[in-house]
């Protein structure tokens, strides 16, 4: 069957058997799906409507609907509300169509920088849910920050931060983190690596020359990100090794730092909570070498099998920098972060901010707050927890039918876990085999600084991938895992 659509396109050959095979909506996934990856349906092209493709089809509008929804999870299409439904921008033709349009689009193809192919399920960590981002009530914020702004809040501002949002994040962390935190305290910054950056560079002002960092820690990304926040401020970044109890702390007195950044609430990326007794053992260890531990306060929103843990600033706010964002519960893209700082030191980090861009969009600012004040925030973490919840049993479920012999850890809290491999597993061959099969698979190796031998481990990120994309990667590279 033809179908043309609005006269934005070529006509596309669809092809339904109603002879009692396959289902028709299988069928109808599998030719989008299909015209998609072979170039017929370009990047940025319009689909109808679902009323239009069902009557032009013969069959139900529901049918249609539900493989628009799937193809959607699967990321080969895109939807915005009061727009039409459109194959993703990240949807790219399969490379066999360039090589058909010539040698030279052959070889374009085979560099290095081409896009990899499409996949079925991508497991990536530290990205959220991007498609959930509460546009309306976000555009809702927005406006009321523009009717409501005085007009000397249009002006630069403080560097600090506007005082409204200060207000609002920090008794939003005194309620929700048990924080020991004050306006006052509280710089507002454009994210996790600014935040750092500041941090350091105060730290080298007074005398700080080494900073720890966790082993494993942050990812290729962000390690790099990290590391040169360090560098910037001329300190030197060694390596502290991760337990199931979280940092050692004794392996931290031993590296002679005077500054570290921990993740304690949910480490990253193996997911351990930090014990208490290493919670007191840290503190501690600060208090008694005049040191400051920069607490990554980056995902504790989500915890489904435990009790939220405080912020390790609460029972020491004269030796912990807490620096939390919105970009895990909201989206990277609003760039709104921010640092509660020792007392004693929030100045010295209120001029570092001022020194470094003057300060954070101030509308973007008032719009959080109102979206804070407004219980709209705590709504949409609401929403979330329960979709990241569905996904992590997804994920549990899978790998318990396909390959159970896997351990999963590092459940409790985020939206990423960490699958153990048998011992005698390539991880590297793993990831490089699921690739070819449509599959983003993550190693742990990514996420070590340190050289030698560490047993096979996948971080599994379940925040941009659905539940039917997670059973349907899983299924995929099951013999893989196993």
């Amino acid at each position: 069957m033809a179908i043309q659509w609005s006269g934005l396109g070529p006509e596309l050959l669809l092809r339904l058997d109603r002879g009692g095979g396959r289902p028709l909506r299988a069928q109808l996934e599998s030719g989008l799906r299909d015209a998609i990856r072979d170039g017929r349906l370009q990047p940025g092209e319009r689909l109808p409507s679902s009323r239009e493709l069902a009557r032009e089809l013969g069959v139900s509008r529901g049918l249609v609907q539900e493989c628009y929804v799937q193809l959607l999870s699967e990321g080969y299409l895109d939807s915005r509300a009061g727009s039409a439904t459109r194959v993703a921008a990240r949807a790219y033709p399969a490379r066999g169509r360039a090589e058909a349009a010539g040698p030279a689009a052959g070889r374009a193809a085979a560099r290095p920088q081409a896009v990899p192919p499409r996949l079925i399920a991508d497991f990536r960590s530290g990205v959220p849910d991007l498609g959930s981002f509460p546009r309306a009530d976000w555009v809702w914020a927005m406006r009321e920050a523009c009717r409501d702004v005085a007009n000397a809040d249009l002006d630069y501002g403080d560097p600090r931060g506007a005082a409204g949002l200060r207000e609002v994040v920090a008794g939003y962390l005194r309620r929700v983190r048990a924080a020991a935190a004050g306006p006052e305290e509280l710089i507002v910054c454009t994210g996790f690596a600014q935040g750092l950056n500041l941090v350091l560079r105060v730290l080298y002002e007074l005398g700080v020359g080494r900073v720890a960092f966790e082993e494993p820690g942050y990812g290729a990304d962000e390690t790099s990100t990290s590391v040169r926040s360090a560098l910037l401020a001329n300190a030197q970044p060694v390596r502290v090794p991760v337990d199931d109890l979280g940092i050692d702390v004794a392996a931290l007195a031993a590296s002679g730092a005077r500054a570290v950044v921990v993740t304690p609430a949910h480490q990253s990326p193996t997911g351990v909570v930090l014990a208490p007794a290493r919670r007191h053992a840290l503190v501690e260890w600060a208090s008694r070498h005049d040191a400051y531990i920069v607490e990554d306060d980056y995902d504790s929103e989500f915890r489904y099998d435990r009790e939220p843990v405080g912020v390790l600033q609460g029972i020491a706010p004269d030796r912990v920098f807490t620096l939390g964002t919105v970009s895990k519960s909201l989206a990277p893209a609003v760039r709104l972060g921010w640092v509660v700082a020792p007392p004693a030191l929030a100045g010295m980090v209120a001029d570092a901010k001022l020194l470094s861009d003057r300060g954070t969009s101030g509308l973007d600012q008032l719009a959080l707050a109102a979206l804070l004040r407004s219980g709209r925030y705590d709504r949409h973490l609401r929403k979330m927890r329960g979709v990241y919840a569905r996904r992590r049993t997804a994920l549990i479920e899978a790998l318990g039918r396909h390959a159970p012999e896997v351990r999963l850890t590092g459940l409790a809290a985020g939206f990423h876990a960490v699958a153990h491999l048998p011992a005698a597993a390539d991880e590297d061959a793993v990831v490089a085999q699921a690739r070819r099969r449509g599959v983003g698979l993550y190693g742990m190796r990514a996420f070590r600084a340190v050289g030698g031998d560490a047993p096979p481990q996948l971080v599994l990120g379940f925040g941009l991938v659905g539940e039917r994309a997670i059973e349907a990667g899983v299924a995929a590279v099951a013999d893989l895992l196993r």
